[in-house]
């Protein structure tokens, strides 16, 4: 049985798309990563995705706790074109695809970005390799709202449109158990 304790990294303060497009997180709220630090397990490993903001998150997490090698393969979404536009921009350029990325999600992708589909299977690949790797382990993995909501979707066994309903706060931790007979979900969006 692997625990996952999902954590989104702190704020970016960006009003655009943000995806594989690295920009620092904001880390000055030291009485929130507190509380979070207590909340999370001692024992836990700690991974991240490769982007500045979920290492530095995971770094101020890390004190005390196994630090495991950054994974790219625990990237936000690849939103191609779109990164780094608001999404008003986006919407204008490319009306019917910036609704349907948002309304039927699945296999819909920005131009030269990745659809739902493709970076959950990129994901849950990722979990898988480390649920065999670390075996009944906790697992505190900084990443971005878009994985988690992959992991949320996986774990319930929802449809895309239904888990990017999920609300995932910068800081917040989402805890996910990996059994034998499936995925269950203790908590969502908790904020310590």
């Amino acid at each position: 049985m692997t625990t996952w304790h999902w954590v989104r990294h702190g704020p970016t303060h960006q009003k655009t798309f943000v995806g594989w497009r690295d920009v620092p997180a904001d880390l000055s709220d030291h009485a929130q990563i507190a509380r979070l630090n207590a909340f999370l397990p001692k024992d836990a490993l700690v991974i991240s995705s490769d982007l500045l903001r979920a290492v530095a998150t995971a770094d101020v997490l890390s004190d005390k706790r196994t630090r495991l090698k950054s994974r790219f393969d625990l990237r936000e979404f690849h939103f191609g074109e779109w990164d780094g536009k608001h999404f008003d921009e986006v919407a204008q350029s490319h009306p019917e695809l910036s609704r349907a990325y948002w309304e039927t999600p699945g296999d819909v992708s920005p131009p030269g970005g990745e659809s739902w589909n493709t970076a959950a299977e990129r994901v849950s690949k990722a979990v898988d390799n480390l649920n065999t790797t670390y075996p009944d382990a906790d697992i505190i993995a900084v990443a971005h709202i878009g994985v988690i909501l992959t992991q949320v979707q996986r774990a319930e066994g929802l449809a895309p449109e239904e888990a990017i309903g999920h609300r995932i706060d910068n800081l917040s931790v989402t805890t996910l158990v990996q059994q034998r007979a499936g995925w269950r979900v203790e908590r969502i969006n908790h904020l310590p």
